[in-house]
């Protein structure tokens, strides 16, 4: 039995199609980062809530990589609030489009 693969594009969100694909990578990108420092730092849904500026009930939905509902700005507000700096870089692009990437400090 064959199985049909494709090389990836490297957004799975682009991969299957969806519409605003680079914008869902990078909110994906984005909550991965959230739900790292909440896990880092055992921080319950209501402490997460909390510091966040949100009610409990939607701290579920974004630890599950389920941002839909928020946009990119105020999970970079997330991400401050839980103690980071969050720089926003534009450079020149060798190609036609350019892209949006996340990059995390050690």
């Amino acid at each position: 039995m064959k199985i049909r693969s494709e090389k990836s594009s490297g957004n799975v969100f682009k991969d299957l199609g969806l519409p605003n694909a680079e914008q869902e990578l990078l909110k994906a990108r984005l909550t991965l980062q959230i739900y790292s420092i909440v896990k880092e730092r055992n921080l319950t849904q209501v402490q997460a809530a909390e510091i966040r500026g949100i009610k409990q009930p939607h701290v579920p939905l974004l630890m599950r990589n389920r941002s839909g509902s928020f946009s990119t700005e105020r999970l970079i507000e997330f991400l401050a609030a839980l103690g980071n700096d969050v720089e926003i870089r534009v450079t020149p692009s060798h190609k036609e489009r350019g892209q949006v990437s996340v990059i995390v400090a050690a």
